[in-house]
């Protein structure tokens, strides 16, 4: 048995390069459940990170009582980490869950049923509507629902009221992924493939700490680190993270930019790629447009250039960009340490730009992996949920608006293409000056998730706005709404979900939901149907009432396209694996990677944008790009560095960032409810590096106050391996469970910090680069409770461990069958443990 609170990757299983990732199915069940107990397991994927871990669920007495990973799936084989094992499940049962509708009466929120609850949001819809268009509407939705869910709300907004403001939290964390694929390639959707990390030379990790974002991902690269022929590694973080000590130790490099300063470090890569021919000029003549463009912008950042702006040494930019230039195969990942920082876009192209420079792109080993912070957020993405138009069309491309004005059956006019889709940001901003008159808000927080949560706060609870808020508990956001929807979770509902590397997954019920909770589908459906929405021939506008119906509809919108599920069924889902799209006639097993041909969605006619400057977010328009006449072939674009917006000062001379616990999902809705995950990781701290702390007299566990020009936190120091400058925290945790903090005098909301600033092309704010101070309090009466297992953990020795786990079990299996995508999963063995 297993404490995976103390040993978050597991143990190993090491294998050589080219070889099968062995299987190994870890499994939790609560307290007093034997295996035999269970009733019955119900096929399902993780939803507590990116990743998209295939599992099944265990039912007993109407109750999920724990999870195991299913040894036959591509993304997993079998792993599950320890939000997926300990947090799955607990929040389910919680005594706090909505169970019923609330209504605002005379400032409070009280109980109701559903017909009311309804009719009020109806009324205030329909009266808007009237009074002042469908304009005053606006959706701000999530990276957790499903795909059927997404696209009916799509379907609403795009075509039964003809908004433009739609957006999801997903704009908070990966829309730069989207961003870069778009400029790069011509259309989202991820090149690469898990299956990459059996066969690449060198794995390059781009502010990714996924050691504690991806764990299952993680210790897939670990048991490639650990076994014969093993890649080297280098990670750029300004954090010492577990992927930092990794990379050092096989003899790669941990490049450590100041805040701030990511493209400056992308252009030197570049650069030195130029500089030392590291290039496939016959690749890139026959399959890139902009070459020469690059090289220009790129010519002027050598490696004491970089280290001038970035703090990197100069011979540690050479040596990463020699692994690069050398290596056979590489895999690059990027996560938040790029998407919410300065120049985010900018800095994410120029990823990809390494890639299509040495032709490392579309075959086993060489590819990028543009992450995703949420299980669902590229199905967001996808169906048009977030404001795109649904399966990758072109907003500006009036063939596309004609094919979903055919598939629905209404006038082209009526789907927003006038104007680029709201962000997030806009959104917020329209709904503070009350030109969007009603805000539905769907399974997310952004009263602790948006930067500058108590400008965020005002706004939610204002009069100039009608607040609609569906999820599975009274948060922080739902507490300011004016109605509250109780919605069914995962386990409770039938759905299919989309990971990061493309794999399509179904998520069946396992159980009801609570009391009078419903399905977001079920919810969309039901205002759907009260708002009366019909097409050009009067009949209804959304046809489906079942998830599969849904479903169908979804497969219909992506054919012909990019994003094709058009070979994809409830029935094809339930087999031994999730499928990654595009699934067609061409493909019907799916696809492991995109373009193993050298062929982009970037023709003028397919492409799903015409692109952008990305220093200034200016958009090429399509007489533009058409000239360029880019025929198949990938985009090359950078982007000279310019300094932050907000820079170290004699007032606020640190800078501020936030991230992630490798024991909490985002503002700790489900997780927080886990008794292992919360007690390992229990409430806010901030980090700061041996020499910030010792010049400000802070020792750990301190209390300490961090202040920017927009706000203040007061909470307990980690003196940890943050790089001196920099000051790190935790970005999950509002107010709802931490009354003992409160009574202490301590306050830890990181984003109170934060700026309403953003990346001119992706839209994302920039979490990751706010000037702040930081001053003692007072002296600590005990160590920080900052999980010691990970980046937080402490400079000094004697700081208890994080450990206490619920047992877990992990199992060794041999000759498991998988599915047939790449040929190293056809060959291999593991040996039995127990």
């Amino acid at each position: 048995m297993n404490d995976r609170i103390a040993d978050p990757w597991g143990p190993r299983t090491p294998h050589a390069k080219g070889t099968v990732w062995p299987a190994r199915v870890d499994q939790h069940l609560d307290a007093g459940i034997a295996e035999a107990d269970v009733e019955r397991w119900v096929q399902s994927a993780c939803v507590l990170c990116s990743n998209g871990c295939a599992c099944d669920i265990a039912v007993k007495d109407g109750r999920m009582v724990g999870v195991r990973g299913r040894a036959t799936d591509v993304v997993n084989h079998g792993r599950l980490g320890p939000k997926g094992l300990y947090g799955s499940t607990p929040w389910a049962s919680s005594p706090d869950r909505l169970t019923s509708p609330m209504v605002r009466e005379g400032g409070q929120l009280v109980e109701t049923d559903w017909d009311t609850a309804m009719e009020r949001i109806v009324r205030t819809s329909k009266r808007l509507l009237e009074e002042k268009g469908p304009l005053s509407h606006g959706f701000y939705t999530s990276g957790q629902l499903f795909i059927e869910e997404y696209y009916t709300l799509a379907v609403i907004g795009k075509a039964g009221l003809g908004t433009p403001h739609m957006d999801g939290n997903t704009r908070l964390c990966t829309a730069t992924a989207a961003a870069a694929f778009k400029e790069s390639f011509g259309a989202d959707g991820q090149p690469g493939s898990y299956t990459d990390i059996e066969h690449a030379d060198a794995i390059f990790l781009y502010g990714h700490n996924m050691a504690e974002t991806q764990t299952v991902l993680w210790a897939r690269i670990l048991d490639r680190t650990r076994g014969p022929d093993p890649p080297r590694l280098v990670c750029v973080d300004p954090r010492r993270t577990p992927v930092a000590e990794e990379a050092v130790r096989t003899g790669g490099v941990h490049l450590t930019p100041r805040v701030g300063s990511n493209l400056a470090l992308m252009n030197g890569l570049t650069r030195e790629l130029f500089a030392n021919d590291w290039v496939d000029h016959d690749w890139v003549a026959a399959h890139t447009i902009g070459v020469d463009d690059l090289r220009s912008v790129v010519e002027p950042y050598t490696p004491e250039k970089v280290e001038e702006i970035c703090g990197v040494p100069a011979d540690e930019l050479r040596r990463a960009a020699r692994i690069f230039g050398e290596s056979e195969s590489v895999l690059s990942t990027v996560l938040q340490g790029f998407y919410q920082s300065h120049q985010a876009t900018a800095s994410s192209v120029a990823v990809n730009n390494l890639h299509l420079l040495r032709g490392q792109i579309g075959r086993p080993g060489a590819g990028v992996l543009q992450m995703n912070g949420q299980p669902t957020a590229q199905n967001n993405r996808e169906c048009g949920a977030d404001g795109d138009l649904t399966g990758f069309r072109n907003w500006e491309n009036p063939a596309h608006v004609q094919e979903l004005a055919e598939l629905w059956n209404v006038d082209p006019m009526t789907i927003p293409h006038w104007a680029p889709p709201t962000h997030a940001m806009q959104i917020f901003s329209y709904a503070e000056h009350g030109s969007i008159g009603l805000l539905w808000i769907s399974a997310t927080n952004p009263a602790v998730s948006m930067p500058e949560t108590a400008r965020i706060r005002k706004i939610l609870g204002g009069d100039q706005c009608f607040v609609v808020v569906q999820d599975l508990f009274l948060t922080e956001t739902a507490q300011l709404a004016d109605v509250v929807l109780p919605a069914a979770g995962w386990g409770e509902k039938t759905g299919t979900f989309t990971n990061v590397n493309r794999t399509v997954h179904l998520s069946e019920q396992a159980v009801e939901p609570p009391g009078d909770a419903r399905s977001d589908l079920e919810i969309l459906l039901m205002y759907a149907d009260a708002m009366g929405f019909t097409d050009q021939d009067g009949d209804p506008l959304v046809t489906w009432r079942t998830p599969e119906q849904a479903f169908d509809a979804w497969r219909e919108a992506t054919r012909g396209r990019h994003v094709d599920y058009t070979g994809l069924s409830y029935d094809r889902l339930r087999g031994p694996s999730g499928i990654p799209w595009p699934v067609n006639d061409e493909a019907p097993d799916g696809t492991d990677r995109l373009y193993a041909d050298a062929v982009f969605p970037t023709d003028t006619d397919v492409c799903e944008t015409y692109g952008h400057d990305l220093l200034t977010g200016g958009s090429v328009s399509e007489q533009e790009h058409r000239a360029m006449a880019p025929a198949g072939r990938a985009f090359l674009k950078g982007a000279a560095y310019s300094p932050p917006h907000e820079e170290p000062s004699d007032d606020f001379p640190l800078l501020f960032t936030t991230g992630r616990t490798v024991y909490q999902f985002h503002t700790r809705t489900k997780t927080g409810r886990s008794r292992s995950l919360r007690d390992a990781a229990p409430e806010p701290w901030v980090e700061l590096s041996e020499q910030d702390a010792g010049e400000l007299g802070i020792a750990e566990g301190d209390v300490v106050r961090v202040e920017s020009p927009r706000g203040a936190i007061e909470v307990k120091a980690r003196v940890g391996a943050v790089m001196p400058g920099a000051v790190f925290a935790p970005f999950h945790y509002g107010t709802w469970d931490l009354e003992q903090l409160a009574a202490d005098g301590l306050t830890g909301q990181a984003n109170e910090l934060t700026m309403t600033i953003w990346d001119p092309v992706s839209k994302q704010p920039y979490f990751k680069t706010a000037a702040c101070r930081v001053v003692k309090v007072r002296d600590g009466d005990a160590p920080s409770k900052a999980p010691t297992t990970a980046a937080s953990a402490p400079a000094e020795t004697g700081v208890p461990p994080t450990e206490g786990g619920e047992p877990t079990a992990s199992r060794l299996l041999d000759d498991v069958p998988r599915y047939p995508l790449d040929p190293a999963q056809q060959s291999g063995r593991v040996k039995e443990d127990a």
